[in-house]
């Protein structure tokens, strides 16, 4: 018997609509930015079959999936504790997320040490964004089948509602597992984030083979890609408690998300500055790589906060540490960086992904289109924050909107 049906994303059409709409955007975006042009008002060329899929790309894309699987199940790194589920039981979590960046970043340049032609990837990345989405309704379809052999007490209170393609999309079961292997967690930072940075290495590699160098921008860019995957790696653990962890199934949402959008989105404006590089000054990359800087910091700095409120309680008894006590005996953290807003973390990831677009120039608005999703993306996650934690703590939820009123930018949003 299904739960509750409390439907977000529009619903069952919404989540129709997503399935089938955002693999065509993530092809649509790649066949209009290409190696002659990137604008909305260019229809694109249809690809060839070839282009479109290979059994090399998908060959490759299953055996890098396969690599990454290898690597979290290396016994290296801490074991974390999740969040108590319904059950009462938390479940332990290999993280050595960074270690197996650091060792795929070595692979990767011991390929380029034996002149092996990495860039052959910018070649079939319209193939490659295929074989993902194919691979993410496979690995979607299995989760959902899965579902139906655990107990109800494992299944995601949003993701149970009797309607199949509205649960297909959010994800029935909270915390699918294989032997040792959490696939949400392991896929929610592994595959898809890992692939980002090779992504963006092999489009520096082609660049030095087709120009003699990369430019200025292209370096900066993919060296802010690096930062911002290295750094959520390094402190892989801080997503036991996140939304995506703690109250979404795994489903087509997130597996789409992690294995075809993140890498072959994301990657959007070091290919676009591989193909067409921006002639700036320093002084304009400088100003950028600043603003970088800052919306890095205040990303870092506002995540650390409340990482080191929630698992240290020396810190969260401290009189610089303002809370305000609610019913449900938790304390909400009301000073600092979270007494500025509410997300203050997504002030600066936003601030991050406008810098990154910023080297691509202004002639062009397909490069700016992660900034925007991104900001999309999270004004709509805190909307939904909002109305999880209302319904959480009531009256006490009031009351701290009133101390804390913006959402993420303080005296704008």
């Amino acid at each position: 018997m299904g739960s509750k049906k409390n439907f977000e994303f529009g619903g069952p059409l919404g989540a129709f609509s997503m399935v089938t709409g955002l693999p065509i955007a993530v092809l649509l975006l790649n066949l209009a930015c290409n190696k002659t042009s990137c604008s909305i008002f260019h229809f694109p060329s249809l690809p060839t079959v070839d282009e479109f899929f290979s059994v090399d790309a998908l060959v490759l894309f299953i055996s890098w999936f396969g690599f990454q699987l290898l690597l979290s199940m290396i016994p290296v790194g801490s074991v974390a504790k999740g969040l108590p589920l319904k059950s009462g039981h938390c479940l332990e979590y290999r993280c050595n997320g960074f270690s197996a960046l650091v060792l795929s970043v070595i692979v990767f340049g011991v390929l380029v040490l034996f002149n092996v032609r990495v860039g052959f990837v910018h070649d079939k990345f319209l193939a490659l964004a295929t074989s993902a989405i194919l691979f993410s309704f496979a690995l979607s379809i299995f989760l959902y089948v899965k579902s139906f052999t655990v107990s109800e007490i494992e299944l995601a209170d949003g993701g149970n509602t009797g309607v199949s393609v509205y649960d297909f999309f959010i994800g029935r079961e909270l915390n699918p597992r294989i032997g040792p292997v959490d696939l949400k967690f392991f896929c929610e930072l592994r595959p898809g984030l890992i692939g980002w940075v090779i992504l963006d290495l092999c489009f520096i590699s082609e660049a030095y083979r087709i120009y003699g160098q990369p430019a200025l921008p292209l370096v900066l860019v993919v060296a802010s890609h690096v930062l911002y995957v290295a750094d959520a790696l390094w402190h892989e653990e801080a997503i036991l408690t996140t939304m995506d962890i703690v109250h979404d199934g795994f489903g087509y949402m997130l597996a789409f998300g992690d294995l075809a959008w993140v890498p072959f989105i994301y990657c959007l404006q070091a290919r676009f500055l591989l193909e067409h590089p921006q002639p700036w000054t320093y002084y304009w990359t400088s100003a950028i790589a600043i603003l970088n800087v800052i919306g890095f910091f205040i990303f870092r700095a506002s995540n650390s906060q409340k990482n080191n409120f929630r698992t240290n309680r020396k810190v969260a008894s401290t009189s610089e540490v303002k809370t305000l006590a609610t019913a449900s005996g938790r304390q909400l953290l009301i000073s600092g960086w979270w007494g500025l807003s509410r997300h203050p973390n997504y002030m600066g990831d936003i601030i991050m992904a406008f810098s990154w677009s910023l080297f691509t120039g202004f002639q062009h608005i397909i490069p700016y289109f992660y900034s925007f999703f991104l900001l999309g993306l999270l004004v709509h996650r805190s909307l939904r924050d909002d109305a999880s934690c209302r319904r959480r703590y009531g009256s006490d939820w009031e009351r701290y909107c009133k101390i804390v009123p913006y959402r993420i930018f303080p005296y704008i949003y």
